[in-house]
């Protein structure tokens, strides 16, 4: 699996990133929802150079000029409720892609709230054989949900290519994906921090993107 840190390379992506982890910039909402839309259309945009191209001659009112358009037939999926300002992030580049939404949430399985097990319930999605899927999420802790996903959406059919996004990723999270997903998928992050703490949240991370976009849970 090819790994790509985007917090190695110097761009204004680093500057939304700074704003998120920021804990007075998370008491506004709104602006923290646009960063995360942000970031999703710039990885969208440098992911876009990875797609094949054909020539398409276009008719202007003077003339005609060949251009290079992507041939990839695009799925972009996310992980519910988390990933949805970062799916739209994607939508805003590849506008005539399809969606695939699943529903796969991760529960604590002791009193200490050290364990933690994947539930998924529900997913919607086209098949997505011979396409270009893209699974999104921005936050990849342990990684159960992203492979629980991953592996809900290949029983739709077998892609011809899987990019996986995430804005912040763990050095676990990628081993749980090194050994759940094929050789040839492409991890996207914006960052990948150093770990996580006994609750399985990331570190330095800037917390729960779920409830810093929509509000607390139950």
């Amino acid at each position: 699996m090819k790994v790509i840190d985007f917090s190695e390379q110097n761009s204004v992506m680093n500057h939304f990133m700074a704003e998120i982890r920021d804990k007075n910039y998370q008491k506004n909402r709104l602006a923290f929802r646009n960063n995360i839309e942000r970031i999703g259309e710039l990885m969208a945009y440098e992911m876009s150079k990875t797609f094949t191209y054909k020539p398409k001659t276009v008719t202007t009112p003077l003339g005609t000029i060949d251009i290079p358009l992507a041939k990839d037939d695009v799925v972009v999926a996310t992980v519910l409720r988390a990933g949805l300002p970062f799916h739209h992030g994607f939508l805003r580049v590849f506008d005539r892609a399809d969606n695939a939404f699943v529903s796969a949430y991760r529960m604590y399985t002791n009193r200490e709230h050290t364990e933690v097990g994947i539930h998924t319930e529900y997913m919607a999605s086209p098949s997505v054989k011979g396409r270009t899927l893209i699974i999104v999420d921005p936050m990849l802790a342990t990684g159960g949900s992203m492979v629980a996903a991953y592996e809900a959406l290949l029983k739709t059919g077998r892609p011809h290519q899987v990019h996986i996004a995430c804005v912040i990723g763990t050095p676990e999270g990628i081993d749980m994906l090194r050994q759940n997903v094929a050789d040839d998928v492409t991890l996207w992050c914006a960052a990948i921090d150093p770990g996580m703490n006994e609750h399985k949240y990331i570190v330095p991370g800037f917390g729960d993107c779920g409830d810093l976009c929509y509000g607390e849970k139950l």
